[in-house]
């Protein structure tokens, strides 16, 4: 028997994690990293994703639009979701100018406010894998899409720079709260394939890099996402109050993206590109 009191408790401190979750992403300036860093991954998935003109199109946790927008543009009807708003909103004037035509949607990974079904295809880049509740994300991305539509998927790997800044970062940041799962686990085969289930065929997996030119030096790297991407915001203030640390995650950073930088600056970030089709 459900223990109602339960229940409300736990709805309650899931409503306050998305509060958190909305706030961090708030922070910054993450379309300039979509934007100015990693400008054609979303694209990439797109095209992975085969959509075609009058496609309905689903973009979950789609920020300012990096995948979304390209969708639209190839002349799908596209809806792009994402639990903060402030991103839509920019991606709302990014769109005008690009003179592309989509929905955009505050809504949550874990609870789509869409019907069973609605979309040919459901997609997310570097997305999805931020809520916390793996599972119920999966369910959400398999309900909506139809009986023979496309699930695809561009998620940074646990191995991949991205992944090893997360765990670069975790000594330093608050323990996450329970329940929630790491983001880079989205970008391991096994572990989508195992949220996905049977539910999906055509599992194709494949592991990408994106070159990223922006930076010319490590420390370069460090101060850009320490203004502008919201998870690196969010830690460096749990440590704002102890210079030791701050120092010492600077050295952190620091040393990671020299590792991953090639004399010239450039860097690949690992990602997964997967796709698949929901099960007739």
């Amino acid at each position: 028997m459900t223990d109602p009191t339960a229940s409300a408790d736990e709805a309650a401190a899931d409503r306050v994690l998305k509060s958190k979750h909305r706030a961090m992403w708030a922070l910054g300036d993450y379309p300039s990293v979509a934007s100015h860093v990693i400008p054609g991954l979303g694209a990439e998935l797109v095209e992975a994703c085969g959509v075609q003109r009058g496609d309905r199109v689903l973009d979950v946790g789609a920020g300012s639009g990096n995948a979304a927008i390209p969708a639209a543009l190839a002349g799908a009807d596209v809806v792009a979701s994402d639990l903060t708003p402030e991103l839509l909103d920019v991606g709302r004037e990014i769109a005008k100018v690009r003179g592309a035509r989509l929905d955009w949607r505050e809504a949550d990974a874990e609870a789509l406010p869409f019907a069973d079904g609605e979309f040919d295809v459901v997609m997310s880049c570097v997305g999805i894998m931020f809520a916390p509740h793996h599972q119920r994300a999966a369910d959400e991305l398999v309900r909506v899409c139809r009986a023979g539509g496309t699930i695809g998927l561009a998620n940074w790997t646990p191995q991949g720079f991205i992944g090893r800044m997360f765990a670069t970062m975790k000594p330093y940041a608050p323990p996450p709260p329970p329940g929630a799962q790491p983001p880079p686990l989205w970008g391991d085969e096994e572990h989508v394939a195992a949220l996905l289930g049977d539910r999906v065929i055509d599992i194709d997996a494949r592991r990408r890099t994106v070159r990223v030119e922006r930076f010319s030096q490590a420390e370069d790297f460090r101060e850009f996402f320490k203004a502008t991407y919201g998870p690196t915001i969010a830690v460096y203030r749990a440590v704002a109050d102890d210079p030791d640390k701050v120092a010492a995650l600077d050295r952190d950073l620091d040393g990671l993206a020299r590792e991953h930088m090639a004399a010239d600056g450039a860097m690949d970030w690992e990602y997964l590109l997967l796709t698949a089709h929901r099960r007739g």
